[in-house]
């Protein structure tokens, strides 16, 4: 199978090179649609001798489209990738024996991805591993018009490949907690959408990412405010995340429970805006 690759990047010199040095065993037609990095992205970027091209940022899923629809890719499948995801040496080989026309007419393959967290693999939780749609045909994959959580969709048959993908999370926690509070501004904004309008995904019974979706919504059921505390139970206790040691620890519960209290906050902050609540002054 030849295979060009697609990253997204914005200040990721961190981990930039190492998710280039494991696409290049792959492909040699990487293309990085860059955000404006303001830190040592670009000189990375130049020296290791990729396509690179800017985009105003918008969302993931507008970007990752764009970047479908726009980049000139060399070859009939693509692989998508963030800054901080890296090949596996296991899927590096995978994809290596990929045929270019797969049998049962396969146009797309979903991929393990594991989480890597203050320098520890989190493999409780019911975080591993996770299922992502990342390589597939082009001209039949898209990007679900989502603000926050967005996947990627395929037109047509689909596989499950075996090893994974590493996002190897290398933010410091200032940095980590910020950009969810981001985050949960774009989640907030998309669960006061219609549910019809809150992103469309490729249907099939053995679709993880559809099956996500699912449990998503059943989430969003609970009530508000108790849900993020069963929600960390679940992940936890149930799933045993407790044997992920401390670094296990404090990331069930700032994005197990801590981000997802803050969109709750947010949506009952955004609900008596509405309904014409006066808020309380702030103490100078």
């Amino acid at each position: 199978m030849k295979v060009s690759v697609v990253l997204l990047s914005y200040n990721s010199q961190k981990t930039i090179g190492s998710t280039i040095t494991t696409a290049a065993e792959v492909s040699d037609d990487i293309h990085v649609v860059d955000s404006f990095s303001t830190d040592g992205t670009i000189d990375i970027l130049q020296s290791m001798g990729v396509q690179i091209v800017q985009h105003p940022f918008e969302n993931y899923g507008r970007q990752r489209n764009w970047a479908i629809r726009e980049l000139p890719l060399r070859y009939s499948w693509e692989l998508h990738l963030d800054a901080d995801e890296r090949l596996s040496p296991g899927l590096i080989e995978e994809i290596r024996r990929l045929d270019d026309e797969p049998a049962g007419g396969v146009e797309g393959y979903f991929l393990p991805r594991w989480v890597r967290f203050l320098g520890r693999v989190l493999r409780h939780g019911g975080l591993c591993p996770t299922w992502h749609m990342r390589l597939f045909r082009r001209g039949k994959g898209k990007c679900e018009d989502r603000l926050y959580d967005q996947h990627f969709y395929v037109e047509g048959a689909t596989k499950r490949l075996r090893y994974p993908l590493i996002d190897d999370i290398q933010l410091d926690l200032s940095e980590w907690t910020t950009r969810h509070n981001r985050w949960s501004d774009a989640e907030v904004l998309e669960l006061r959408k219609p549910l019809k309008e809150r992103g469309t995904l490729g249907k099939g019974r053995d679709n993880p990412v559809e099956k996500k979706k699912a449990l998503r919504e059943r989430y969003y059921g609970l009530p508000l405010f108790v849900r993020p505390f069963i929600l960390f139970a679940y992940r936890y206790v149930v799933r045993l995340g407790i044997l992920d040691g401390r670094e296990g620890f404090v990331f069930y519960v700032l994005q197990t429970f801590w981000f997802r209290f803050l969109i709750d906050a947010k949506l009952w902050e955004a609900k008596r805006m509405e309904q014409g609540a006066t808020m309380p002054e702030r103490i100078a």
